[in-house]
């Protein structure tokens, strides 16, 4: 008890964040972003709220508050984007506290505000989370499922392969499919702009779908726009080589960002973590057919991952020729690098193995959850609780076992509660 009374808000705060899939390291840098976003009374309640989303009936209880503190306190965190707040299928309000990544660290520069330094705190953001390797790590170390995948380019898929791309796989069919369409400022161009590095792509191009756009929507930190506006956002995307970077899910996808190599995370994070595998690759890549290369460079320049470079051609009748290179286990296979090509010497062809997709954002999360040995923190969230806590450790000591065994274990978990958990969604 002693220990833990020694720790800080902002300690206890990350303890919390630390309970999700994703986590976010203990450091100076993460204590100063989070002091810029939650007070110190914030911090000591927010560190008591459960994983999985709750009413304001259950964060009373946790906080040991009136519901109608509570709800005024959950109102303030949704109206700051820091919750999440939506209506349930039986019409009863609950909120959930998002992971940092992608969650409400984003969320905080996704429009101006008056009321954050964001400038000071876009500083922070580049230090945490690209200069400061040990974010990167943790997030996208612990496990084979991530929380991003690149979507292919449609447009680039010859008519031989079109039937071979999956509803899902499609940024249009996201946009056709979309309840709430919500359009935001991009996290990491604005992040870029305070820090004066930004390219000139466009800026306010970041779109949310489905419940998280409803929410975001009716807060006022995104700008409501309907499918017809969407597409043509899209469309612009592609026109500035962008590559579309969705949620890794097939159904109720909440975002899709359009990354450049300069600015974005995402892509960073693709070069700086690549045998990491941080971001899902799509199922297709690039093929170049060497004769028809000129070796002009344009692919090269526009690969968002350093997938491509320029090689000898080794052609005798001209000994300085070159041609493009692709280096597949860096590829997205995204299709950026088929449209400048005025000779068509590269085309999308399907990869030898597909690749998985978790069914919703629910499969996702409680997969990573096994994979990074925190499913104990889903069984048992509510942290207001001791007896959560003794059951989550023992459940905790199952997760530790040799990989062999915990890899049953998660097969046995990912068929029974994975299924339980999905079978409440629809």
């Amino acid at each position: 008890m002693a220990h833990q009374a020694l720790k800080s808000a902002y300690d206890r705060l990350t303890d919390r964040l630390n309970k999700f899939p994703q986590g976010a390291p203990s450091s100076e840098l993460l204590h100063s972003i989070l002091r810029l976003l939650f007070s110190e009374k914030e911090a000591n309640l927010v560190a008591l709220l459960p994983i999985k989303p709750f009413t304001a009936k259950q964060a009373a209880q946790a906080w040991k508050v009136g519901e109608a503190e509570a709800c005024k306190t959950l109102d303030t965190l949704a109206g700051r984007a820091i919750l999440l707040d939506f209506v349930s299928q039986s019409g009863n309000r609950r909120y959930m506290l998002p992971p940092p990544m992608v969650g409400f660290f984003e969320f905080s520069m996704m429009r101006v505000r008056g009321d954050l330094d964001q400038k000071a705190l876009a500083e922070l953001y580049h230090q945490y989370v690209v200069v400061q390797e040990d974010f990167g790590r943790e997030l996208f170390s612990g496990g084979e499922t991530q929380f991003g995948r690149a979507m292919v380019r449609e447009e680039a898929i010859e008519d031989d392969d079109a039937l071979r791309v999956l509803d899902y796989e499609r940024a249009t069919e996201v946009i056709n499919t979309a309840s709430h369409i919500g359009i935001a400022m991009c996290h990491c161009r604005h992040i870029a702009m305070h820090r004066g590095t930004a390219c000139d792509a466009p800026m306010d191009i970041c779109m949310t779908f489905n419940t998280g756009a409803e929410t975001l929507i009716r807060h006022g930190h995104v700008r409501r726009v309907d499918k017809v506006e969407c597409m043509d956002l899209l469309q612009r995307a592609k026109e500035h080589n962008l590559v579309q970077f969705g949620e890794n899910a097939r159904r109720n996808v909440s975002f899709v960002c359009n990354c450049c190599g300069c600015c974005c995370e995402a892509m960073k994070a693709a070069r700086q973590f690549g045998l990491l595998r941080p971001v899902h690759t799509t199922n297709f890549l690039p093929e170049v057919d060497a004769e028809a290369c000129t070796g002009c460079g344009k692919c090269v320049s526009l690969c968002p991952v350093e997938a491509l470079s320029l090689v000898s051609a080794h052609d005798p009748s001209s000994r300085n020729r070159k041609t493009a290179q692709l280096d597949g286990e860096r590829c997205l296979g995204c299709g950026v690098c088929v449209r400048p090509c005025a000779k068509a010497a590269i085309r999308l062809k399907p990869r030898k193995a597909r690749v998985l997709t978790p069914v919703n954002s629910v499969h996702r999360f409680v997969i990573q959850a096994i994979e990074r040995g925190k499913l104990q923190n889903l069984l048992f969230d509510n942290q207001a609780y001791a007896s959560h806590r003794a059951l989550g450790a023992v459940l905790g000591a199952i997760m530790k076992l040799p990989p062999v065994k915990r890899a049953m274990a998660r097969k046995q978990m990912d068929s029974r509660y994975v299924d339980a958990l999905l079978a409440k969604q629809k």
